[in-house]
Protein backbone atom coordinates (compact mmCIF):
# COMPACT_ATOMS: atom_id res chain seq x y z
CA UNK A 1 0.00 0.00 0.00
CA UNK A 2 1.89 3.33 -1.32
CA UNK A 3 1.32 6.48 1.18
CA UNK A 4 0.88 9.84 -0.36
CA UNK A 5 0.80 13.48 1.33
CA UNK A 6 -2.75 15.64 0.21
CA UNK A 7 -3.47 18.76 1.29
CA UNK A 8 -7.41 19.68 2.14
CA UNK A 9 -9.49 22.59 3.01
CA UNK A 10 -11.76 22.12 6.36
CA UNK A 11 -13.64 24.82 7.52
CA UNK A 12 -14.13 24.41 11.50
CA UNK A 13 -15.02 27.18 14.51
CA UNK A 14 -13.04 27.01 17.71
CA UNK A 15 -13.47 29.01 20.93
CA UNK A 16 -9.64 31.44 20.94
CA UNK A 17 -9.30 32.57 24.34
CA UNK A 18 -7.94 36.11 23.66
CA UNK A 19 -6.07 38.09 26.48
CA UNK A 20 -8.68 40.57 26.49
CA UNK A 21 -11.38 37.78 26.89
CA UNK A 22 -8.74 36.22 29.79
CA UNK A 23 -8.89 39.43 31.31
CA UNK A 24 -12.91 39.68 31.24
CA UNK A 25 -12.57 36.32 32.84
CA UNK A 26 -10.14 37.35 35.44
CA UNK A 27 -12.33 40.56 36.58
CA UNK A 28 -15.17 38.52 37.03
CA UNK A 29 -13.41 36.66 40.14
CA UNK A 30 -11.89 39.32 41.64
CA UNK A 31 -13.17 40.35 44.76
CA UNK A 32 -13.46 44.42 45.15
CA UNK A 33 -10.35 45.47 46.86
CA UNK A 34 -8.02 42.88 44.31
CA UNK A 35 -10.44 44.95 41.46
CA UNK A 36 -9.33 48.28 43.01
CA UNK A 37 -5.52 47.41 43.25
CA UNK A 38 -5.79 45.89 39.17
CA UNK A 39 -7.43 49.39 38.09
CA UNK A 40 -4.86 51.10 39.87
CA UNK A 41 -2.01 49.09 38.29
CA UNK A 42 -3.38 49.82 35.13
CA UNK A 43 -3.72 53.47 35.79
CA UNK A 44 0.08 53.25 36.70
CA UNK A 45 1.06 51.28 33.55
CA UNK A 46 -1.53 52.25 31.21
CA UNK A 47 -1.21 56.54 30.19
CA UNK A 48 -4.38 56.80 28.56
CA UNK A 49 -6.51 55.97 31.08
CA UNK A 50 -7.64 58.62 33.77
CA UNK A 51 -9.25 59.05 36.64
CA UNK A 52 -12.08 61.35 37.07
CA UNK A 53 -14.64 62.44 40.02
CA UNK A 54 -16.75 64.66 37.64
CA UNK A 55 -19.51 64.41 34.74
CA UNK A 56 -18.48 63.43 31.54
CA UNK A 57 -19.98 65.79 28.43
CA UNK A 58 -20.98 65.13 24.81
CA UNK A 59 -18.50 63.84 22.36
CA UNK A 60 -17.28 65.32 19.53
CA UNK A 61 -17.16 63.55 15.94
CA UNK A 62 -13.44 62.74 15.91
CA UNK A 63 -14.39 61.43 19.42
CA UNK A 64 -17.01 59.01 17.87
CA UNK A 65 -14.58 57.66 14.73
CA UNK A 66 -12.25 56.50 17.25
CA UNK A 67 -14.52 54.78 19.87
CA UNK A 68 -15.90 53.01 16.59
CA UNK A 69 -12.58 52.10 15.61
CA UNK A 70 -11.36 50.86 18.66
CA UNK A 71 -13.35 50.79 21.19
CA UNK A 72 -16.81 48.46 20.28
CA UNK A 73 -14.81 45.05 18.93
CA UNK A 74 -15.41 42.50 21.12
CA UNK A 75 -16.01 38.97 21.96
CA UNK A 76 -20.24 39.27 22.27
CA UNK A 77 -19.97 36.65 25.35
CA UNK A 78 -18.19 39.12 27.28
CA UNK A 79 -19.23 42.30 26.00
CA UNK A 80 -22.88 43.98 27.29
CA UNK A 81 -25.39 44.57 24.89
CA UNK A 82 -26.67 47.97 26.72
CA UNK A 83 -27.30 50.04 23.78
CA UNK A 84 -29.22 52.46 26.23
CA UNK A 85 -25.67 53.13 27.73
CA UNK A 86 -23.90 56.38 27.18
CA UNK A 87 -20.24 54.87 26.34
CA UNK A 88 -19.25 57.82 24.50
CA UNK A 89 -20.03 60.22 27.24
CA UNK A 90 -18.15 57.61 29.70
CA UNK A 91 -15.31 56.90 27.91
CA UNK A 92 -14.22 60.23 27.24
CA UNK A 93 -14.46 63.84 28.18
CA UNK A 94 -13.35 67.22 27.15
CA UNK A 95 -10.63 68.90 28.60
CA UNK A 96 -11.36 72.71 29.22
CA UNK A 97 -8.15 72.77 31.46
CA UNK A 98 -4.35 71.63 29.59
CA UNK A 99 -3.31 68.56 30.08
CA UNK A 100 -0.28 69.29 33.00
CA UNK A 101 1.57 65.96 34.31
CA UNK A 102 3.20 67.83 36.73
CA UNK A 103 -0.37 69.22 38.37
CA UNK A 104 -1.52 65.91 37.98
CA UNK A 105 1.50 64.31 40.66
CA UNK A 106 0.33 67.00 42.77
CA UNK A 107 -3.41 65.92 42.79
CA UNK A 108 -2.11 62.46 43.56
CA UNK A 109 -0.07 63.73 46.46
CA UNK A 110 -3.06 65.51 47.98
CA UNK A 111 -5.51 62.78 47.36
CA UNK A 112 -3.12 60.42 49.90
CA UNK A 113 -1.36 58.77 47.77
CA UNK A 114 1.92 60.14 48.96
CA UNK A 115 2.00 62.84 51.99
CA UNK A 116 0.01 62.91 54.78
CA UNK A 117 0.16 65.50 57.41
CA UNK A 118 1.31 64.12 60.70
CA UNK A 119 -1.85 64.13 62.85
CA UNK A 120 -3.86 61.95 60.86
CA UNK A 121 -1.28 59.33 60.51
CA UNK A 122 -2.14 56.39 62.32
CA UNK A 123 -0.06 55.12 65.59
CA UNK A 124 2.52 51.91 64.87
CA UNK A 125 1.70 50.03 67.53
CA UNK A 126 5.03 47.94 68.58
CA UNK A 127 5.08 43.88 68.59
CA UNK A 128 5.90 41.31 71.48
CA UNK A 129 9.53 41.31 69.98
CA UNK A 130 10.20 45.64 70.34
CA UNK A 131 7.99 45.31 73.67
CA UNK A 132 10.97 42.80 75.06
CA UNK A 133 13.59 44.36 73.58
CA UNK A 134 12.68 47.72 75.10
CA UNK A 135 12.96 45.35 79.00
CA UNK A 136 16.24 43.73 77.59
CA UNK A 137 17.84 46.93 76.97
CA UNK A 138 16.53 48.19 80.66
CA UNK A 139 18.15 45.15 82.15
CA UNK A 140 21.72 44.87 82.75
CA UNK A 141 23.33 41.77 81.10
CA UNK A 142 26.38 41.41 79.78
CA UNK A 143 27.38 41.53 76.06
CA UNK A 144 26.91 37.62 75.82
CA UNK A 145 24.07 37.15 77.70
CA UNK A 146 22.36 40.40 75.61
CA UNK A 147 22.77 38.13 72.17
CA UNK A 148 21.43 35.31 73.91
CA UNK A 149 18.62 36.93 75.13
CA UNK A 150 18.19 38.45 71.15
CA UNK A 151 17.65 35.45 69.58
CA UNK A 152 15.63 33.79 72.09
CA UNK A 153 13.33 36.77 71.79
CA UNK A 154 13.84 36.30 68.04
CA UNK A 155 12.54 32.99 68.08
CA UNK A 156 9.14 33.24 69.47
CA UNK A 157 6.22 33.25 67.56
CA UNK A 158 3.05 35.69 67.48
CA UNK A 159 1.83 33.47 70.88
CA UNK A 160 4.78 34.11 72.73
CA UNK A 161 5.43 30.44 72.82
CA UNK A 162 9.40 29.56 71.76
CA UNK A 163 10.03 27.70 68.82
CA UNK A 164 13.68 27.01 68.89
CA UNK A 165 14.99 24.16 71.33
CA UNK A 166 17.92 24.80 73.21
CA UNK A 167 20.65 22.69 71.19
CA UNK A 168 19.96 25.57 68.17
CA UNK A 169 20.10 28.28 70.76
CA UNK A 170 23.67 26.80 72.13
CA UNK A 171 24.63 26.22 68.42
CA UNK A 172 24.21 30.32 67.48
CA UNK A 173 24.83 31.84 70.74
CA UNK A 174 28.38 29.75 71.19
CA UNK A 175 27.13 29.08 74.72
CA UNK A 176 26.23 25.41 76.75
CA UNK A 177 23.37 24.36 77.16
CA UNK A 178 22.91 24.79 80.45
CA UNK A 179 23.80 28.74 79.87
CA UNK A 180 21.00 29.51 77.67
CA UNK A 181 18.71 27.83 80.07
CA UNK A 182 19.53 30.74 82.42
CA UNK A 183 19.52 33.19 80.00
CA UNK A 184 15.52 31.45 79.23
CA UNK A 185 14.96 32.12 82.70
CA UNK A 186 16.01 35.55 82.69
CA UNK A 187 13.76 36.53 79.66
CA UNK A 188 10.87 34.18 81.09
CA UNK A 189 10.73 37.11 83.83
CA UNK A 190 9.94 39.44 81.30
CA UNK A 191 6.27 41.15 80.57
CA UNK A 192 3.99 39.85 79.81
CA UNK A 193 4.01 37.05 82.29
CA UNK A 194 4.78 33.32 80.22
CA UNK A 195 6.20 34.89 77.49
CA UNK A 196 9.19 32.38 75.91
CA UNK A 197 7.55 29.44 77.44
CA UNK A 198 8.54 25.93 75.42
CA UNK A 199 4.57 24.69 75.78
CA UNK A 200 1.28 25.07 77.57
CA UNK A 201 1.92 23.63 80.75
CA UNK A 202 5.36 26.15 81.49
CA UNK A 203 3.36 28.73 79.89
CA UNK A 204 0.82 28.42 82.97
CA UNK A 205 3.77 27.79 84.82
CA UNK A 206 4.80 31.15 84.86
CA UNK A 207 1.84 33.15 85.49
CA UNK A 208 0.91 31.44 88.75
CA UNK A 209 3.26 34.19 91.17
CA UNK A 210 -0.14 35.83 90.32
CA UNK A 211 -1.68 33.29 92.15
CA UNK A 212 -2.93 33.80 96.04
CA UNK A 213 -0.52 31.19 97.97
CA UNK A 214 -3.56 29.47 99.45
CA UNK A 215 -4.35 28.11 96.26
CA UNK A 216 -1.29 28.02 94.69
CA UNK A 217 -0.14 24.49 95.19
CA UNK A 218 -2.83 23.07 94.12
CA UNK A 219 -3.14 24.91 91.07
CA UNK A 220 0.21 24.07 90.10
CA UNK A 221 -0.52 20.21 91.18
CA UNK A 222 -3.45 20.28 88.18
CA UNK A 223 -1.55 22.00 85.87
CA UNK A 224 1.43 19.47 86.26
CA UNK A 225 -0.11 16.42 86.53
CA UNK A 226 -3.80 16.80 85.10
CA UNK A 227 -4.28 19.10 82.00
CA UNK A 228 -5.82 16.51 80.14
CA UNK A 229 -8.75 15.58 83.05
CA UNK A 230 -9.05 19.58 83.32
CA UNK A 231 -9.62 19.82 79.03
CA UNK A 232 -12.14 16.79 79.44
CA UNK A 233 -13.69 18.70 82.82
CA UNK A 234 -12.97 15.11 84.63
CA UNK A 235 -13.10 17.08 88.20
CA UNK A 236 -13.71 14.13 89.95
CA UNK A 237 -10.89 12.13 88.88
CA UNK A 238 -8.66 15.12 89.61
CA UNK A 239 -9.87 15.50 93.13
CA UNK A 240 -9.86 11.68 93.78
CA UNK A 241 -6.46 11.22 92.82
CA UNK A 242 -5.08 14.47 94.62
CA UNK A 243 -7.24 13.68 97.84
CA UNK A 244 -8.95 16.91 98.19
CA UNK A 245 -12.36 18.52 97.71
CA UNK A 246 -14.35 18.66 94.37
CA UNK A 247 -15.06 21.98 95.85
CA UNK A 248 -11.67 22.82 96.16
CA UNK A 249 -11.06 21.56 92.50
CA UNK A 250 -13.55 23.82 90.99
CA UNK A 251 -12.12 27.07 92.63
CA UNK A 252 -8.87 26.50 91.46
CA UNK A 253 -9.95 25.28 88.05
CA UNK A 254 -11.56 28.83 88.21
CA UNK A 255 -8.26 30.59 88.99
CA UNK A 256 -6.40 28.44 85.89
CA UNK A 257 -9.35 30.24 83.71
CA UNK A 258 -8.13 33.47 84.29
CA UNK A 259 -4.28 32.19 83.39
CA UNK A 260 -3.76 33.63 79.59
CA UNK A 261 -2.65 30.48 77.07
CA UNK A 262 -1.26 32.95 74.44
CA UNK A 263 0.04 35.64 76.70
CA UNK A 264 1.95 37.25 73.00
CA UNK A 265 -1.78 37.65 71.74
CA UNK A 266 -1.83 40.66 73.44
CA UNK A 267 1.10 42.91 71.80
CA UNK A 268 -0.01 41.15 68.35
CA UNK A 269 0.51 43.76 65.88
CA UNK A 270 -2.26 42.27 63.31
CA UNK A 271 -4.23 44.47 61.36
CA UNK A 272 -7.94 43.24 61.07
CA UNK A 273 -9.41 42.61 57.77
CA UNK A 274 -12.75 44.62 57.73
CA UNK A 275 -15.24 42.98 55.14
CA UNK A 276 -16.38 45.63 52.26
CA UNK A 277 -19.18 44.21 51.04
CA UNK A 278 -19.75 44.26 46.96
CA UNK A 279 -23.17 45.12 47.29
CA UNK A 280 -25.94 46.71 49.23
CA UNK A 281 -29.59 45.14 49.42
CA UNK A 282 -32.32 47.69 50.80
CA UNK A 283 -36.04 47.14 51.26
CA UNK A 284 -37.69 49.74 49.99
CA UNK A 285 -41.46 50.24 49.60
CA UNK A 286 -41.60 46.65 49.95
CA UNK A 287 -39.28 45.66 47.12
CA UNK A 288 -35.34 45.11 47.44
CA UNK A 289 -33.15 47.04 45.78
CA UNK A 290 -29.71 46.12 44.56
CA UNK A 291 -27.07 48.83 44.82
CA UNK A 292 -23.21 48.58 43.67
CA UNK A 293 -20.37 50.13 46.35
CA UNK A 294 -19.40 52.74 44.43
CA UNK A 295 -17.45 54.00 47.00
CA UNK A 296 -13.35 54.62 46.33
CA UNK A 297 -14.27 53.03 42.64
CA UNK A 298 -12.22 55.04 40.29
CA UNK A 299 -13.95 56.44 37.34
CA UNK A 300 -11.70 55.85 34.26
CA UNK A 301 -11.76 57.84 30.83
CA UNK A 302 -9.43 58.02 28.16
CA UNK A 303 -7.22 60.89 28.68
CA UNK A 304 -8.03 63.50 25.69
CA UNK A 305 -4.43 64.52 25.12
CA UNK A 306 -3.52 61.32 23.68
CA UNK A 307 -6.70 61.27 21.78
CA UNK A 308 -5.95 64.88 20.66
CA UNK A 309 -2.63 63.57 19.49
CA UNK A 310 -4.05 60.58 17.19
CA UNK A 311 -6.59 63.44 15.94
CA UNK A 312 -3.88 65.68 14.55
CA UNK A 313 -1.71 63.86 11.61
CA UNK A 314 1.97 63.66 11.32
CA UNK A 315 2.25 64.79 14.64
CA UNK A 316 4.08 61.71 16.14
CA UNK A 317 6.32 58.85 14.45
CA UNK A 318 3.92 55.85 12.89
CA UNK A 319 5.21 53.62 16.04
CA UNK A 320 4.03 56.22 18.47
CA UNK A 321 0.74 55.91 17.05
CA UNK A 322 0.64 52.56 17.46
CA UNK A 323 1.53 52.25 20.55
CA UNK A 324 -1.28 54.71 21.73
CA UNK A 325 -3.56 52.81 19.56
CA UNK A 326 -2.72 49.62 21.38
CA UNK A 327 -3.02 51.72 24.63
CA UNK A 328 -6.19 52.66 23.48
CA UNK A 329 -7.56 48.98 22.82
CA UNK A 330 -6.61 48.08 26.19
CA UNK A 331 -8.16 51.02 27.89
CA UNK A 332 -11.18 50.77 26.38
CA UNK A 333 -11.31 47.08 26.62
CA UNK A 334 -11.12 47.33 30.42
CA UNK A 335 -13.18 49.69 31.20
CA UNK A 336 -16.06 47.92 29.29
CA UNK A 337 -15.05 44.58 31.08
CA UNK A 338 -15.33 46.50 34.39
CA UNK A 339 -18.73 47.31 33.39
CA UNK A 340 -19.93 44.22 32.18
CA UNK A 341 -18.05 42.64 35.72
CA UNK A 342 -20.80 45.29 37.98
CA UNK A 343 -23.74 45.12 36.11
CA UNK A 344 -23.41 41.07 35.87
CA UNK A 345 -23.26 40.97 39.71
CA UNK A 346 -26.22 43.16 39.74
CA UNK A 347 -28.07 40.47 37.97
CA UNK A 348 -26.77 37.43 39.99
CA UNK A 349 -27.69 39.73 43.28
CA UNK A 350 -31.14 40.33 41.65
CA UNK A 351 -31.62 36.52 40.91
CA UNK A 352 -30.62 35.18 44.27
CA UNK A 353 -33.40 37.42 46.08
CA UNK A 354 -35.99 35.82 43.87
CA UNK A 355 -34.90 32.76 44.88
CA UNK A 356 -34.38 33.73 48.89
CA UNK A 357 -37.21 35.78 49.57
CA UNK A 358 -37.94 33.89 52.40
CA UNK A 359 -34.29 34.88 53.73
CA UNK A 360 -34.45 38.53 53.17
CA UNK A 361 -37.75 38.60 54.62
CA UNK A 362 -37.83 36.47 57.66
CA UNK A 363 -33.62 35.60 58.66
CA UNK A 364 -31.52 32.52 57.86
CA UNK A 365 -34.23 30.04 59.34
CA UNK A 366 -36.04 30.82 56.12
CA UNK A 367 -33.37 29.93 53.68
CA UNK A 368 -34.18 27.21 50.65
CA UNK A 369 -31.80 24.76 48.44
CA UNK A 370 -30.37 26.61 45.68
CA UNK A 371 -27.20 25.78 43.33
CA UNK A 372 -25.19 27.44 40.96
CA UNK A 373 -27.83 26.11 38.02
CA UNK A 374 -30.81 27.44 39.05
CA UNK A 375 -29.17 31.54 38.88
CA UNK A 376 -27.50 30.33 35.57
CA UNK A 377 -30.55 29.48 33.83
CA UNK A 378 -32.87 32.58 35.35
CA UNK A 379 -30.31 35.34 33.95
CA UNK A 380 -29.39 32.97 31.05
CA UNK A 381 -25.29 32.38 31.76
CA UNK A 382 -23.35 29.60 32.49
CA UNK A 383 -22.86 28.28 36.10
CA UNK A 384 -18.99 28.76 35.39
CA UNK A 385 -19.70 32.22 35.29
CA UNK A 386 -21.77 32.30 38.28
CA UNK A 387 -18.80 31.03 40.09
CA UNK A 388 -16.87 33.15 39.18
CA UNK A 389 -18.98 35.92 40.34
CA UNK A 390 -19.64 35.04 43.47
CA UNK A 391 -16.13 34.16 44.64
CA UNK A 392 -15.03 36.35 47.09
CA UNK A 393 -18.31 38.78 46.73
CA UNK A 394 -19.87 39.76 49.75
CA UNK A 395 -23.19 41.72 50.17
CA UNK A 396 -24.82 43.97 53.22
CA UNK A 397 -28.64 42.38 53.91
CA UNK A 398 -31.42 43.71 56.31
CA UNK A 399 -29.59 40.67 58.41
CA UNK A 400 -25.84 41.16 58.32
CA UNK A 401 -23.28 40.75 55.83
CA UNK A 402 -22.87 37.46 53.77
CA UNK A 403 -20.68 36.11 51.05
CA UNK A 404 -23.02 35.35 47.97
CA UNK A 405 -22.04 31.98 48.53
CA UNK A 406 -24.06 31.61 51.56
CA UNK A 407 -26.93 31.73 49.92
CA UNK A 408 -26.16 28.70 47.57
CA UNK A 409 -27.47 25.67 49.92
CA UNK A 410 -27.18 21.85 49.47
CA UNK A 411 -30.53 20.09 50.01
CA UNK A 412 -31.43 18.54 53.18
CA UNK A 413 -35.11 16.13 53.26
CA UNK A 414 -37.50 17.01 56.43
CA UNK A 415 -39.78 14.65 57.95
CA UNK A 416 -42.83 15.76 56.02
CA UNK A 417 -40.84 15.54 52.61
CA UNK A 418 -39.90 19.33 52.07
CA UNK A 419 -36.57 20.45 51.01
CA UNK A 420 -34.34 22.11 53.59
CA UNK A 421 -30.86 24.04 53.09
CA UNK A 422 -28.01 23.23 54.93
CA UNK A 423 -27.21 26.64 56.27
CA UNK A 424 -30.96 27.12 57.94
CA UNK A 425 -30.30 23.46 59.52
CA UNK A 426 -26.46 24.95 61.05
CA UNK A 427 -28.55 27.95 61.82
CA UNK A 428 -30.59 25.54 64.19
CA UNK A 429 -28.19 23.65 65.61
CA UNK A 430 -26.32 26.62 66.85
CA UNK A 431 -29.41 28.09 68.28
CA UNK A 432 -30.62 24.58 69.93
CA UNK A 433 -26.79 24.63 72.11
CA UNK A 434 -27.19 27.91 72.55
CA UNK A 435 -30.30 27.52 74.53
CA UNK A 436 -29.09 24.24 76.47
CA UNK A 437 -28.36 24.10 79.79
CA UNK A 438 -24.44 24.46 80.36
CA UNK A 439 -24.50 21.76 83.45
CA UNK A 440 -26.24 18.91 81.12
CA UNK A 441 -25.21 20.14 77.42
CA UNK A 442 -27.10 18.13 74.87
CA UNK A 443 -25.03 15.01 72.93
CA UNK A 444 -25.15 15.17 69.00
CA UNK A 445 -27.88 11.80 69.51
CA UNK A 446 -29.79 14.52 71.68
CA UNK A 447 -29.63 17.24 68.98
CA UNK A 448 -30.82 14.82 66.50
CA UNK A 449 -33.69 14.21 68.56
CA UNK A 450 -34.99 18.24 69.17
CA UNK A 451 -34.45 18.38 64.96
CA UNK A 452 -36.96 15.32 64.46
CA UNK A 453 -39.59 17.02 66.57
CA UNK A 454 -38.77 20.57 64.15
CA UNK A 455 -39.18 18.79 60.82
CA UNK A 456 -35.80 18.20 60.18
CA UNK A 457 -34.37 14.38 59.53
CA UNK A 458 -31.17 14.65 59.90
CA UNK A 459 -28.28 11.63 60.72
CA UNK A 460 -26.23 12.29 64.22
CA UNK A 461 -22.99 12.23 62.00
CA UNK A 462 -24.12 14.89 59.96
CA UNK A 463 -24.92 17.03 63.55
CA UNK A 464 -21.61 16.15 64.09
CA UNK A 465 -20.14 17.45 61.05
CA UNK A 466 -22.51 20.90 61.24
CA UNK A 467 -21.18 21.17 64.95
CA UNK A 468 -17.13 20.73 64.03
CA UNK A 469 -17.93 23.13 60.43
CA UNK A 470 -19.31 25.70 63.14
CA UNK A 471 -16.15 24.67 65.63
CA UNK A 472 -18.78 23.73 68.23
CA UNK A 473 -17.00 21.86 71.06
CA UNK A 474 -18.68 18.57 71.77
CA UNK A 475 -21.16 17.98 74.80
CA UNK A 476 -18.30 16.80 77.58
CA UNK A 477 -16.58 19.94 76.73
CA UNK A 478 -19.05 22.30 76.73
CA UNK A 479 -20.25 20.65 80.48
CA UNK A 480 -19.84 23.77 82.69
CA UNK A 481 -20.22 23.76 86.62
CA UNK A 482 -19.94 27.25 87.07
Amino acid sequence: MALEIKQHLKLAQQLVITPQLQQAIKLLQLSRMELLDLIREEIKENPILEETAGETSETTEQETQISEEFGTTGNPETTPKDNDFDWQSYLYQDAKIPWDPVSRMGEQEQDGEGFQPLEVRPDKKGNLQDHLLMQLALSQFDRETTECAELIIGNLDDNGYLTATMDELSVLAAMSAEEVEHVLQEVQKFDPPGVAARDLKECLMLQLTSVKPQYRNLVREIIAHHLNNLSEKKYSVIAKDLQVKREDIIKAVKIITTLDPKPGRTLSNEVPQYITPDLYVYKIDGEYIVMLNEDGMPRLHVNSFYRQILSEKNSITEDSREYIKNKLRSAVWLIKSIYHRQNTLKNVMNSIIKFQRGFFDNGIACLRPLVLRDVAEDIEMHESTISRVTNNKYVHTPHGIFPLKFFFNSSINSVKGENLASESVKDTIKKTIAEENPRCPYSDQAIVNILMKKNINIARRTVTKYREMMSILPSNKRKGLF
